[in-house]
This record gives structure tokens, sequence and C-alpha cells, in this order.
């Protein structure tokens, strides 16, 4: 359970991710999908209830710490750092686990060259896996905002996570650009990675998930495969203001 003063966000949800699946998070706008991804990462403490995640307990803990046990996230809006190139962009989502303290890396020493090195060819290797490697050198600003999805995508894999959370990763997008979207996603998918994906593009959910959690006003409404999610009446009623059958 998740509150803000009077008004409860998230309310009593149980909510598990199978693993090696895409899995989604879907609902009405204001619904508490991005607050539960917030309570996952850390970013938000719940109220009441518990986060385990990979048989360890996460709630309470910090982001960084989070992080460090696998999940990583992307966010509804690209947040990309200004001045950047794409390269640089996702060797920052690298530094985790660095073999190099930031005292080395200031005094320049060998352990600090050759871990800045080890990173920017990780890097280069997540720029590759995202189609996105022969745009290494250009600004992050100046690409299509489809290509800065990507970028930030490929941050997010830089930590090396087993849980990765897209938040809205199509928002924007044309269908087409969205299906790309998915298409990454499912291969990321098939090399092992879990996936949580809060998403309004239905015909994306239906084609990539494997499964989906529906919420409204913070509550559960069901869980299952995503075509008998959305053809639920509760579902119907609620996303997309259809009236249930008496």
């Amino acid at each position: 359970m998740m509150r803000f003063g009077g008004v409860v966000a998230v309310d009593n949800l149980t909510m598990a991710i199978p693993k090696g699946s895409v899995h989604g998070l879907i609902g009405p706008n204001g619904a508490g999908k991005t607050t539960v991804i917030n309570l996952i990462t850390g970013m938000f403490f719940p109220t009441e209830g518990t986060i385990h995640f990979a048989g360890k307990r996460t709630d309470g803990k910090q982001p960084h710490e989070i992080a460090a046990l696998g999940i990583s996230r992307t966010y509804q809006n690209v947040r990309l750092f200004s001045g950047m190139s794409a390269l640089e962009q996702v060797m920052t989502g690298c530094y985790l686990n660095r073999d190099s303290s930031l005292f080395q890396s200031f005094l320049g020493m060998p352990i600090a060259r050759a871990n800045w090195r080890r990173v920017r060819e990780k890097a280069m290797h997540l720029l590759e896996r995202v189609s996105m490697a022969d745009r290494a050198d250009e600004l992050a600003e100046t690409l299509s905002y489809g290509e800065q999805r990507r970028i930030e995508i490929a941050r997010a894999l830089g930590s090396d996570p087993q849980l990765l959370l897209l938040d809205e990763p199509a928002a924007g997008m044309n269908q087409s650009e969205a299906r790309e979207i998915g298409k990454l996603v499912h291969e990321l998918c098939d090399a092992g990675l879990t996936v949580l994906m809060v998403e309004h593009n239905m015909s994306m959910v239906t084609e990539f998930c494997q499964s989906c959690t529906v919420i409204n006003f913070g509550r559960l409404l069901i869980t299952g495969d995503a075509a008998t999610c959305l053809a639920d009446p509760e579902v119907q009623a609620a996303y997309f203001g259809r009236k249930k059958h008496a």
C-alpha cells in the first residue's frame, strides 16, 4: 500500500512478475502504474506491505541498493543528459560495478584507464544491441525521439539487470515505431531478461506481453494473459469507459 496524505495510490496490490517474461502493467491514467514502479525501485517506501525480488526483501532499500540487486528502469519521459553523446549516455549506466574508485579515476591511474576502456567497450556492445551503434558519437539530444528511447534502454541495461522496468516505452511513437520497440523488448526477454512494461499501446501489449496485471485506483482488477485481461468487463469499464452489462 502507498498513501500520499489521504490519497491511496496503491491499495492492497499483489503482483508477481513471471521470470523470463514480458509482463504488462496496464490501467487508465492515474491508476497508480508509475507509483508501482517507483515502489519497486526504491523511489518510494511502501506505507504498508512488502516487496520481494529474487528471494530478497527490497522495500526500505535505497535506489542504488536495489539497482545493485539487479533491477533497472526507464522513465515515462526520456531522461538523458544534455551535451553527452549516445555512447557517453550509455557509459553512465555501466559504472554501477566499476573496478576503480573515483580517486583513482581523478588521478588517471592505470586501473581507472583500463576500467574506462572496459566500460566504453560494454557501452558500444549495448548500442549494437539496440541497433544504435552507428549513432554512438552523436549528441543524444539531436537524435529522434524513438532513437532516444533506445539509448535510454541501452543505458538501463548497463547495470546488467535481471529485471527491467519500462515506463511507457512507446509513448509518443507511431504504431510502426512502437512495434520496433516491442520487438526489441521481446528480443531482450528471449536473451533471459525479465521485463515489466507499463504501456497504453494496447496493440503492443497484446503482441509482446505474455501476461498482464490490470489496476485501477491502485487496486488489482485482474491478472492473466493480455487477451483475457482486455476482454474482462471490469477492464472494459475502467480502461475504455464501456459500461458493464448487468
